[in-house]
């Protein structure tokens, strides 16, 4: 054999392992982490006062969130598709109070608010005080892409999703019995307060609740979503914290995404969501504990409710001070965990 020879099949065999060797490097790369936390609101939920059809409800609900947000992350889709999809699914059952779902106020109208947020950009979308809005969570992710601003209000709101093609409804498409009765029980409860009966007795969950989504995808971007009815028998205008970026809703690819849940004033005044993220970027804390820091802060300014937070690398947590919260995650083996009480 010519020494031609050796040296063409020398340097075919030296190319063939160059090639294996970088195939090998692409093969053995780790796509980035995927993750999908929700909410559906915090109050008093004790455990044996809740029917077992009634629980299974509940979390199939979660499950359902977790599923619309989860499949659009495995197929490589972007957190803000994720955590908009999971957010429609809770406005689209009335077991929770966002959309469909959602509570009266002492007017007896529906006065629903919502918000969206991008990590990568930071740039946000959200609405307030709309009443014919059937999926308030794509309205706010309308306002973020196709507006010059961050918060709409009202029927100005309104007119701007009319000119985009979104889907209105009547008011009585957000009636619920449930939710009506609730207000009935509250009113009466402040009508025996205020003359000193004591017998009607009303509990958190009776008055407010909220439905959120946080996610982690493929190209390691953040996102929250956050959607509510608000209060029951609030005052007809009252806006809570979930559209107030940094106060119910926050997301930042340098810390973390964040959505929030309970008494919305408190929420605002402590710069919940975004505290968390300041948190984690200046003091360095992880997002379990600066998420567990903000929710005692929220307590000892008398303030009750939970949070779920998920960190650019994938890392979780959904402290809470009430007695439970409706919340699910996808765990590392892809499963679907849902949750209700402490």
């Amino acid at each position: 054999m010519s020494a031609r020879c050796f040296l063409i099949c020398g340097l075919v065999v030296v190319a063939a392992l160059a090639h294996a060797q970088q195939f090998g490097k692409m093969s053995s790369m780790k796509e980035n982490k995927i993750g999908l936390v929700v909410h559906g609101g915090a109050g008093t939920m004790e455990r044996g006062k809740m029917t077992p059809e009634r629980e299974r409800e509940y979390r199939a609900g979660i499950e359902n969130a977790l599923r619309a947000g989860w499949e659009i992350l495995q197929h490589g889709g972007s957190s803000l598709d994720a955590t908009e999809a999971a957010v429609r699914t809770f406005e689209d059952d009335p077991l929770f109070n966002a959309g469909k779902g959602s509570v009266f106020s002492a007017a007896g109208t529906n006065e629903m608010d919502a918000a969206i947020m991008d990590g990568k950009t930071l740039k946000a979308g959200a609405v307030a005080d709309v009443r014919h809005i059937k999926n308030p969570i794509s309205l706010a992710r309308l306002v973020m892409e196709k507006s010059p601003h961050v918060l709409m209000s009202g029927e100005g709101a309104e007119t701007f999703a009319k000119e985009h093609g979104v889907e209105l409804v009547d008011q009585k498409y957000f009636f619920t019995q449930e939710r009506w009765d609730a207000l009935q029980k509250t009113k009466a409860a402040e009508k025996a307060g205020a003359n000193g009966d004591k017998k009607f007795i009303i509990t958190d969950q009776d008055l407010h609740g909220t439905v959120g989504a946080v996610a982690l995808d493929r190209n390691g971007n953040l996102a929250a979503a956050t959607s509510t009815g608000g209060k029951t028998n609030k005052l007809s205008g009252r806006i809570g914290d979930t559209p107030i970026i940094g106060g119910g809703t926050y997301a930042n690819n340098a810390t973390c995404a964040v959505s929030g849940t309970g008494d919305g004033e408190y929420f605002i005044m402590a710069t919940a969501a975004h505290d968390v993220s300041a948190l984690m970027e200046y003091r360095h804390k992880t997002v379990e504990e600066a998420s567990v820091a903000v929710i005692d802060k929220i307590a000892k300014l008398g303030g009750t409710g939970g949070m779920i937070a998920i960190d650019k690398s994938g890392k979780i947590a959904l402290p809470f001070n009430t007695s439970g919260m409706y919340r699910g995650y996808v765990d590392p083996n892809g499963k679907f965990i849902t949750e209700i009480y402490r």
